[in-house]
């Protein structure tokens, strides 16, 4: 077991072995849209939930064949050395954050299409690596991800796109969510939505095991206009009416768990 620590920092090596046709993979003759992708996939491996506040990356780029060399805090490699080390020894993907999984799963493909082999590993132990090759299969097991509608509120910040169209909504509990959408939809509003807050109601796949929303998925249904306001009396008016309708109820919240499925909020 390796275990480097340079001013709390660690690095991750992804190290990638194939050719171009007749000739062996390198540096000179590797895309630099096949780069940026390997830098999105370590991000979204590194920080699934949230990148507002994630540390500095650096990146540098080696032969044999070509080896990318990232460099980030040393918390964020021992979390990644860990990852990598549950996906081998469970030859699974499941139990990942949605994020997390589609990254593995964009390495597996690009190892199926391109017939590449890929290693990775962390500087605090060169044994603990994870394999991904034409011949494995790391990808999520379709039956724990179902189809679910949900509701978000928070604030739109940006909307369009070139090519798909989205738009984002910032949101207190979730962060920044990108919600796909239609450019007739956007091209039909006439007023300016940025920097509104809105109700959004959108389809998904949600992981009925941990009930993990995958935000790639999301689609957008309807954009409600969403003026949040207490209103006491309101309130009080609809508990009132409620009250009735309950009245046979012995034990209200035995009723409710029952409604939930006996689950507990």
């Amino acid at each position: 077991m390796y275990i480097w620590i340079v001013e709390n920092l660690g690095n991750i090596e992804i190290r990638i072995v194939g050719s171009r046709g007749n000739i062996e993979l390198s540096p000179d003759n590797y895309d630099i849209r096949e780069i940026i992708t390997i830098l999105q996939t370590v991000e979204n491996l590194l920080f699934p939930t949230s990148k507002k506040d994630r540390p500095t990356i650096s990146y540098s780029i080696e032969t044999g064949s070509v080896k990318h060399i990232i460099k980030t805090s040393l918390q964020a490699v021992i979390g990644f050395n860990a990852i990598i080390g549950l996906v081998d020894s469970s030859n699974s993907v499941d139990f990942l954050e949605a994020q997390s999984a589609q990254a593995i799963e964009t390495l597996q493909e690009n190892a199926i299409k391109n017939n590449f082999d890929l290693s990775i590993r962390t500087s605090l132990d060169k044994s603990n690596e994870l394999k991904i090759t034409s011949q494995t299969r790391f990808k999520r097991t379709q039956n724990i991800w179902v189809d679910a509608e949900f509701y978000f509120y928070g604030t739109l910040t940006n909307a369009g796109g070139k090519n798909k169209a989205n738009i984002h909504l910032d949101t207190e509990d979730l962060g920044s969510l990108t919600i796909q959408t239609d450019r007739e939809f956007l091209g039909e509003k006439e007023e300016n939505l940025l920097y509104k807050d809105f109700g959004v109601r959108a389809i998904g796949k949600q992981n009925i095991q941990t009930s993990e929303i995958d935000k790639s998925s999301l689609k957008l249904i309807e954009l409600i206009d969403y003026t949040p306001k207490y209103d006491q009396n309101y309130l009080s008016t609809l508990m009132k009416k409620a009250t009735s309708k309950w009245s046979d109820v012995d034990d209200v919240d035995k009723w409710l768990n029952s409604i939930r499925g006996n689950y507990e909020a």
